[in-house]
């Protein structure tokens, strides 16, 4: 650990951020770009009609300044602030975001609206819009790697602790600023950062995670008139990381393993906490056994669930009343894995919440804590009353580093969050556009194929 700050460590963050070019990034680390940006396209498609991002709409409409960018899956513009902050709470208002493995940080949702917002404003070319994506993701990784795993553990956010840092490099970055500009921008970014894992299976975690992006970019925005910040926002003596984690790793700041952090970057196949991806895969397995379909569920005594100690204190939330509250619950994704053979989002709504059954099966939730295994691992055991048993374990959850989804299941996702949504969207195109678009002059094409048709209200 290192237990003494360099005092430039965040310039060099910053000078890191505004001199990358498209040329520095590996083939490897664009194409996760491109993916990261499908799986983004797909769950702020999925989330855009959600009653919190309607609430939201409402709430924000008479307080738009202008009408430049669009929203994901609606006809309604805003203001680049807000349509930055409706976009990511849409991206990340159910728990189906792509997810950063060492840190449980979801990338995406608060880099990429801020930056598709400033698309909609002025012409950016695709090419420039991955690279400040991939500048983005970079910074909020490497901070959230320097205070994990002790931020998370606190109870901090840290998709919206560090999202902040993350958009403001990632707008820096599109609008090709220098370092000092950015520099300073991390401060206002530094003073607004917050976010509670209180908050998790509640639509408060949304607003936390929109103002990362909306205050990312105001961030950039105040320092390009001047709005000064602290010379070390990120490493002084009462700087973010030393007041938000007991044991900070400065060094972490200048990179690590992997070289690009997207490369650790993974997507979920399933819209709930990323620990419960082993579980859901274990039980999709058994409910497929014949031996279970042959048992009827009443007569199930016990469902031990074994996996890392993460899996029991992120998700051992027995008696959820509301979908949100489902997504991060083990006693509701058991159950309804098991008993409709699915895991989507129906699965995890409020209609599923309150189904007899699923409730019912879910008492009988049990947990044992295994610190040898990986959140990527997990084993079912399911227990009758005539005391034999039914077991099933995975090593590598599907969507995990070790059992990635495909081009072709991402492409997939899409497909099925668009449906849901409702919205009027032609996916074959939008995909095109995903994949090509570090070859597209103007990156706002993609925000037009997102958008529903019809009148700005």
């Amino acid at each position: 650990m290192t237990s003494q700050a360099s005092s430039s460590a965040s310039a060099r963050l910053a000078a890191f951020a505004c001199a990358a070019e498209w040329d520095d990034i590996p083939e490897p680390v664009r194409h996760e770009a491109r993916r990261s940006l499908m799986n983004y396209c797909a769950v702020a498609l999925g989330g855009s009609h959600d009653p919190t991002i309607e609430a939201a709409v409402r709430t924000f409409t008479p307080l738009r300044s202008g009408t430049q960018a669009r929203l994901a899956g609606r006809a309604e513009r805003f203001d680049p602030l807000n349509a930055a902050a409706l976009n990511a709470m849409a991206a990340n208002v159910y728990d189906f975001c792509d997810t950063h493995i060492p840190t449980i940080l979801h990338p995406s949702a608060p880099v990429f609206p801020p930056l598709l917002a400033l698309a909609d404003q002025a012409p950016v070319h695709g090419r420039e819009l991955l690279l400040a994506f991939v500048v983005g993701a970079e910074v909020e990784c490497r901070i959230a790697n320097a205070i994990s795993p002790w931020h998370y553990a606190r109870g901090w956010h840290i998709t919206s602790t560090c999202g902040v840092f993350g958009a403001a490099a990632g707008v820096a970055r599109l609008k090709r600023l220098d370092a000092a500009v950015l520099a300073s921008a991390f401060g206002s970014a530094a003073a607004q950062s917050c976010g509670l894992v209180e908050t998790l299976g509640s639509s408060a975690k949304s607003i936390s995670v929109g103002n990362a992006a909306r205050n990312g970019l105001l961030s950039v925005l105040l320092a390009l008139e001047g709005f000064e910040g602290p010379a070390a926002p990120l490493d002084g003596p009462r700087g973010f990381l030393r007041v938000v984690c007991d044991q900070p790793d400065f060094s972490k700041l200048d990179g690590g393993d992997p070289a690009w952090q997207l490369l650790a970057n993974a997507y979920k196949p399933y819209p709930c906490g990323v620990v419960l991806n082993p579980v859901i895969d274990a039980c999709l397995a058994l409910a497929a056994d014949p031996a279970f379909a042959a048992r009827a569920p009443e007569t199930i005594e016990s469902m031990e669930l074994t996996g890392h100690p993460l899996l029991r204190q992120r998700t051992d939330r027995p008696g959820v009343t509301s979908g949100r509250q489902s997504q991060v619950s083990a006693q509701h994704a058991v159950p309804v894995s098991l008993l409709r053979r699915r895991a989507g989002l129906e699965e995890f709504s409020d209609a599923a919440v309150q189904d007899p059954a699923v409730r019912s099966l879910g008492a009988k939730v049990r947990f044992t804590d295994d610190d040898t295994m990986t959140v990527d691992a997990a084993r079912v055991r399911i227990r009758y009353a005539d005391g034999s048993e039914l077991q099933h374990s995975v090593e590598f959850a599907r969507g995990s580093l070790g059992r990635p989804l495909t081009d072709a299941e991402l492409e997939q996702k899409l497909r099925e969050l668009a449906r849901y949504s409702g919205a009027a969207v032609d996916t074959a195109a939008l995909i095109d556009a995903v994949w090509l678009m570090d070859q597209t002059a103007d990156a706002s094409a993609l925000m037009a194929l997102t958008a529903s048709a019809g009148p700005c209200p």
